[in-house]
């Protein structure tokens, strides 16, 4: 991939894929944007008391850096699995300043998850628990370990992906979640909304991050007994 090192408005920095036209984060801000849909909207929304996240883009491992200072300053164990079918160079992701900006032991956090095996289940931290996986999400045969209370769904967008986002996909990720689990994109797309909604999620519009008027929130809501007629 021919990657670009960019500045984003909050200081921090993110990679741009000319071939799609397509930034890695927002460059309005690619902390201040994790922040905001992954983490207050998604991971501060959920109440396991040890969450279980699915990450479906791991992409520059900044949501799962922002996760795992998360796990650390609230002391909560997390278990965290994240897939991603191109995985960046150690060199790419030298070039990135996400642990500066993060906490006061992001270097740390940031290098341990970077250099955990792929495939292997690595205890990154005291209570930050990773498995990466090598794969291609779109085919949909992927072994999942536990059932997850929470997804963070970071593909690129769904014009630019669009194999990403179908309904066959979220009807997959909704079947390993747990009931009352949070799925939360950034997209605000109609046809995304539409297709989460027939997979079985409550779907909410809520305030996306700088650059964005709204963003999606899933739920998985328990399914319904059907009880016998008197």
């Amino acid at each position: 991939m021919n990657l670009q090192l960019k500045d984003t408005i909050d200081g921090s920095k993110t990679f741009y894929l000319p071939e799609m036209n397509e930034p890695y984060h927002s460059l309005n801000g690619a902390v201040t944007e994790s922040n905001h849909v992954f983490i207050h909207h998604g991971l501060q929304a959920q109440t396991a008391a040890h969450p279980v996240i699915f990450e479906v883009g791991f992409g520059t491992g900044l949501n799962c850096l922002l996760t795992a200072a998360w796990a650390e300053r609230e002391k909560r164990n997390v278990f965290y699995m994240g897939v991603e079918k191109f995985p960046l160079e150690n060199s790419m992701l030298r070039m990135l300043n996400y642990e500066s900006l993060v906490s006061e032991n992001g270097t740390e956090l940031f290098s341990s998850i970077h250099n955990a095996e792929w495939g292997c289940e690595v205890q990154v931290s005291t209570y930050f628990r990773l498995l990466k996986i090598h794969a291609d999400f779109t085919r949909n045969n992927l072994e999942i370990p536990r059932k997850y209370d929470l997804v963070y769904f970071d593909a690129f967008g769904p014009d630019k992906q669009p194999e990403m986002w179908t309904q066959d996909l979220f009807c997959w990720i909704y079947k390993w979640m747990q009931p009352e689990g949070i799925l939360v994109t950034y997209s605000a797309k109609g046809e995304v909304r539409r297709r989460l909604t027939n997979a079985g999620f409550k779907m909410e519009k809520i305030p996306g991050p700088p650059g964005k008027k709204e963003m999606l929130r899933g739920i998985k809501m328990p399914s319904k007994l059907l009880l016998p007629k008197n």
